[in-house]
């Protein structure tokens, strides 16, 4: 098989400076780093990523949502598919792909259409069924025509790379027995940045004794993130144990008057926004990893990223997560929406420092071992791309090779 680098076009919808944002990073780079040529096509955050806050355009994106009808929105949405196109147009033409690696995101259809009209091989990384996702928020008007949508690109695609078997589920009903689903979870680097200091520094610079045992939590704070458990359980714990927050929302402000309430204001750290490449130096310093709540579907980013520094970690037991972490062996597990489950977990893992490194250990060996890195996962995708590329045509108007990709007329 050619093994030669790659030409990849990859496009997206994304305007967050979120996990998302991280997620597109990670990629891009780790494809680069193999030698592929990767020209990313989509909305500019501006900001950088990290853990909470978001990019200027992420919120005029919010504002404009907020202020205008949804449908109205929806359309708009829908809208976007023209520039889009013409947009992803002129970049294959310049840059002539030999495959189109898009981000799913609902009602967007440019690239399906720019892989048919040109013949390049279309690989679509799902991350949520945002029509179902949307509907049960009650965001969506338009829902027969976003899962139209989401059928028809699901359908079209030529490889479709959920995060999750559970997402696979619906993927591969949607295709039918048309087969071409793979599933590529999230991904960490085993060796970090660790732009913020050492874990002695971080400590001092929080004002966390010696002797604590740190619980941590990354991420953006909703409500249904499930951190005021962990506050809520403070006054149930040894007075050694800490509660550090990394990451802004909108949940914060209770959050504190939460601690203060419960006379635990001193246990509790809050660092608010951080980088992303400063964030590996706060995990650094926690004995337990919080993985409060997570989506059906989801592949949590920051669990990953716990595994990978060999964190013990506590997270809900359910499907999703269970295609990671298995419990007493690389994770400690609590039943979703039962707080004394939660709380028995915490209790059992400051009260245990040998099964907190047993755990920590495994989980680093489960990312070894699988991998679950972004390395791999880039080697995953290139070779996927690679088995839908036909082989070398003869010099033609409209074919997805880099000689005569996308015709310059």
């Amino acid at each position: 098989m050619d093994q030669r680098p790659l030409r990849i076009l990859y496009h997206h919808r994304t305007a967050a400076s979120d996990g998302m944002r991280v997620h597109i990073d990670a990629v891009v780079e780790a494809l680069r780093s193999q030698g592929h040529v990767v020209r990313v096509v989509g909305p500019h955050a501006g900001g950088g990523g990290g853990a909470g806050g978001g990019s200027r355009l992420e919120r005029a994106a919010d504002l404009l949502r907020s202020l205008l009808p949804p449908a109205a929105f929806e359309l708009l949405e829908l809208a976007y598919n023209v520039p889009a196109y013409l947009t992803l147009r002129a970049h294959a033409r310049a840059f002539r792909p030999d495959v189109l690696y898009e981000r799913y995101n609902l009602f967007l259809l440019a690239g399906l259409l720019l892989g048919r009209r040109y013949g390049v091989p279309m690989l679509l990384e799902v991350n949520a069924p945002l029509a179902a996702e949307r509907s049960s928020s009650g965001k969506l008007q338009m829902k027969s025509l976003a899962r139209f949508c989401e059928r028809t690109l699901w359908r079209g695609a030529d490889a479709v790379l959920p995060v999750t078997e559970v997402l696979a589920a619906d993927v591969r009903r949607a295709r039918g027995g048309q087969g071409g689903v793979h599933v590529i979870a999230n991904g960490a680097n085993l060796e970090p940045s660790l732009n913020a200091g050492s874990v002695a520094d971080v400590r001092q610079r929080l004002g966390l004794p010696p002797s604590a045992v740190i619980l941590g939590f990354v991420g953006f704070v909703r409500d249904w993130h499930g951190v005021g458990w962990a506050v809520d359980a403070l006054p149930q714990l040894a007075p050694e144990a800490h509660l550090v927050i990394v990451g802004d929302g909108p949940a914060l402000a209770a959050l504190r008057s939460r601690a203060e309430g419960l006379g635990v204001a001193g246990r509790v750290r809050f660092v608010g926004r951080a980088l992303h490449a400063d964030v590996p130096a706060y995990m650094r310093t926690f004995d337990v990893a919080l993985q409060t709540a997570s989506t059906p579907y989801a592949s949590p980013l920051k669990l990953f990223e716990y595994m990978a520094l060999g964190r013990a970690i506590i997270a809900p037991d359910q499907p999703n997560i269970r295609e990671v972490l298995a419990h007493g062996e690389n994770g400690l597990l609590f039943r979703p929406e039962d707080e004394a489950s939660f709380v028995s977990a915490l209790q059992r893992l400051c009260a245990e420092p040998q099964l907190r490194g047993a755990l920590g250990a495994k989980a680093l060996s489960t990312v070894r071992r699988t991998p679950y890195t972004w390395t791999h996962n880039a080697r995953r995708i290139a070779a996927l791309a690679r088995a839908n590329l036909g082989p070398a045509p003869a010099a033609s108007a409209e074919v997805g090779r880099p000689s005569t990709a996308v015709p310059n007329s």
